[in-house]
């Protein structure tokens, strides 16, 4: 194959693939379509039926009509023969005869219309059961995608939830040391600012010639030795 048929075919598969991705985002709206189509087309089936059973209806009638004018002539015919009259007999078997032929012809046309009315009569109530179950199967298929739809925003979002929690903890542990760190400081400074209160006492102390000495300690251990005799 020469490079510009692989070309060819190159951008052949790349149009059946743009059209099978474009069919499969727009399935449900496709589906849809098809069924409304097929909605309508069943609605037609059903006018048309309707047209032909009033052509059965009108045929029917008209056989009846040629029924009674049959029944009638022979009537006539019979009182003509009873008159003896042949050739007026004879007129009226003629007419009686014209009448058995269009009889005949319309039963025809009736059956027909009948045939159809029973067969057209299948066809629509089959499409109908058809069309039910297909709209049933849509309302599933919706049901299911908007399911999957929404279990796959909820699988997204918790993923970033997820991902938004971890964040969040590594930020409260840097806060939480930074308090830690607050705090040792404010203690360590606590601890240093009473350092010097006491040293500040003691400085006082010595200066007014009230500071501890080792012969006071010795004269309060002898009274407390004493008391104790």
């Amino acid at each position: 194959m020469s490079i510009w048929g692989k070309v060819i075919t190159a951008l052949k598969g790349a149009t059946n693939e743009v059209g099978e991705s474009i069919a499969d985002s727009n399935a449900l709206r496709i589906l849809d379509q098809e069924i409304r189509e097929a909605s309508d087309q069943l609605q037609q089936s059903k006018t048309q039926l309707a047209g032909i059973m009033a052509k059965q209806k009108l045929s029917d009638q008209k056989c009846k009509e040629l029924k009674e004018k049959v029944a009638e002539y022979e009537g006539y015919a019979m009182k003509a023969l009873e008159q003896g009259d042949d050739a007026l007999a004879t007129e009226v078997a003629t007419k009686i005869a014209d009448y058995e032929a269009q009889l005949t012809a319309e039963q025809e046309m009736e059956s027909s219309f009948a045939s159809s009315v029973t067969s057209l009569k299948k066809a629509i109530a089959d499409a109908e059961a058809n069309l039910r179950r297909l709209k049933q199967q849509v309302d599933t298929v919706k049901a299911t995608e908007s399911v999957q739809k929404a279990q796959a925003a909820c699988a997204a979002k918790h993923s970033g939830v997820n991902s938004k929690m971890a964040t969040a903890t590594d930020s409260l542990e840097r806060i939480k040391r930074r308090q830690a760190e607050r705090a040792a400081q404010m203690e360590a400074a606590s601890e240093l600012s009473g350092d010097t209160a006491e040293s500040d006492l003691q400085s006082k102390l010595k200066a007014a010639g009230i500071g501890k000495t080792d012969s006071d300690a010795s004269s309060v251990l002898e009274r407390l030795k004493a008391k104790q005799q």
